[in-house]
């Protein structure tokens, strides 16, 4: 990202302004997974938000250019811009390549935590569990696939804050420092037009990255930053725009977790204007929304001379892989405020199952990797949301080992937590209202018969209402695991995940 900078830097010189550069903090996701790290995650998208306000307001600087590389700094960024409200571009830093397998399969950083659920329960030995960790992340970059990094760059670029055509290329590739040097002219431009961020992330841009996102099959903490970048933005955005938008646009990239491909491929035929191209002949993209260009997106996309879909990494529109968006929003008795689930890639829309819970993400894991779930059993995990974690760990450590413990496709699971990018099957995540705020989650027991209909939008405990009050009323205070430092503060201030769990004084 330095580099990066620096080449921006120069394209500020050359447009006449002067450069000041200005670092923040950042956390790998993949360092932190799995482990009491990880409640660090979300909270530090509100840490970065903070401190490049923190900085911008203290030098009364006139514009800015922002770089990030992973999950939570890219919307901690575009969160920034929103509530500075000042000129800016987003610069992604570039996705990793994938890695390969001895045997030539291609490999990403999901495959290690698939690989440690498929050795635990002895389906590979040391030798191959070692290999697959030793080839899974050969460069520098963001995570491979379509996982949040790469999902977050393209929301950059569709809601028109990033240049276009700048999601896809590799964080290796030269285009990258060719990027950065143009995004310093554009802020210039931008500074000299007078064209401020929430003038580009209006409503309509809002749902062009909502779009963008249900056809690439994006992340499921797309919801949660696009809820908290609309709350900076000081725009109205519900958790049910995601399900309106969805019915209209069909699942059309082939792309891990759930598929075949990784963010190099989608930049190979064409990158995100191909499929914002396709949006917009369908009459789904609002192409008159103004970008960082100064141009709207539908002079953009003309400029750019877009392929059409290759067919194969992405399908036509008339060809979906799902006829429905890769997101959906579900509702019901267990999740009144609402909850989220990846419908990219399930095999089936409807789980009835029985409840297996768990007060945090640990006991469960250790369920997990002894064996004790089994087909058709509902993991619930409860008491991670925004302020019970605090913090709203991620789970991909449980459902890479879920996966490759061979549970991926016959059991699912519930929480109040979020998930990574990387998780694909039956998972419904941002339970709201969270365990801690005495949401239904919390009154689930074990064995509990749980209905999930991803088709009607629906999830609901099926418990008789006077056997849930009773329960109400047995439920002890919940005793927060950190009453002191950043993560008591996060808690004290966060709001619900509903609400995309920003903070509020």
């Amino acid at each position: 990202l330095d580099r990066l900078a620096d080449a921006a830097k120069e394209g500020i010189r050359q447009a006449d302004g002067v450069p000041f550069k200005f670092g923040t903090i950042t956390i790998s996701d993949g360092i932190s997974m799995g482990h009491e790290g990880m409640r660090a995650s979300l909270v530090s998208r509100e840490i970065i938000a903070d401190s490049v306000e923190a900085v911008m307001h203290a030098e009364r600087l006139d514009a800015f250019v922002s770089f990030a590389g992973c999950d939570k700094s890219l919307p901690g960024m575009l969160m920034a811009a929103a509530r500075v409200n000042l000129p800016s571009v987003f610069v992604y830093g570039g996705s990793i390549m994938p890695g390969e397998h001895p045997d030539g399969r291609k490999l990403d950083i999901v495959s290690v935590f698939e690989a440690v659920g498929a050795h635990a329960v002895g389906d590979i030995d040391d030798e191959e569990l070692l290999s697959i960790e030793r080839a899974a992340c050969p460069t520098i970059g963001s995570c491979a696939g379509m996982f949040t990094a790469n999902t977050m760059a393209a929301v950059g670029e569709a809601i028109g804050m990033s240049l276009p055509g700048s999601a896809a290329a590799a964080a290796i590739d030269t285009r990258r420092s060719d990027i950065a040097f143009a995004s310093g002219h554009a802020v210039m431009n931008l500074l000299r037009l007078g064209i401020r961020p929430r003038q580009i992330m209006s409503r309509g841009a809002f749902e062009n990255a909502i779009a963008v996102v249900m056809a690439l099959g994006g992340s499921t903490n797309a919801v949660l930053h696009l809820m908290a970048m609309a709350f900076e933005a000081e725009l109205e955005l519900e958790l049910e725009d995601f399900n309106r938008v969805a019915a209209r646009v069909p699942h059309l990239a082939d792309t891990k977790p759930h598929g075949k491909y990784h963010m190099v491929d989608i930049d190979r035929i064409g990158g995100v204007p191909v499929v914002m191209q396709m949006l917009l002949d369908e009459g789904i993209l609002h192409g008159d929304e103004i970008t960082v260009t100064g141009h709207t997106v539908a002079e953009n996309l003309a400029m750019l001379d877009v392929p059409a879909p290759d067919g194969d990494v992405i399908h036509a529109f008339d060809d979906p892989i799902n006829a429905l968006g890769g997101l959906a929003i579900l509702r019901g008795s267990l999740a009144p405020k609402g909850s989220v689930v990846k419908v990219a890639g399930l095999d089936f829309d409807r789980f009835d199952g029985r409840a297996r819970v768990f007060d945090g993400e640990d006991l469960a894991m250790e369920a997990v990797l002894a064996g004790r779930i089994q087909a058709g059993d509902i993991v619930v995990i409860r008491y991670e949301g925004p302020k019970g974690g605090p913090g709203m760990r991620e789970m991909l450590a449980i459902t890479g080992a879920m996966k490759g413990a061979g549970r991926g496709g016959d059991a699912a699971l519930i929480t109040d937590g979020r998930f990574s990018g990387g998780t694909h099957g039956f998972c419904v995540g941002h339970v709201a209202p969270e365990a801690v705020d005495g949401g239904p989650i919390a009154l689930v027991a074990e064995g509990d018969r749980i209905l999930i209909d991803v088709a009607s939008h629906t999830i609901d405990l099926m418990v008789d209402e006077a056997t849930l009050e009773q329960r109400r009323a047995d439920l002890k205070d919940f005793q927060p695991r950190y009453t002191s430092g950043f993560l008591a503060k996060y808690a004290a201030l966060a709001l619900g995940a509903d609400r995309g769990a920003v903070t509020q004084a």
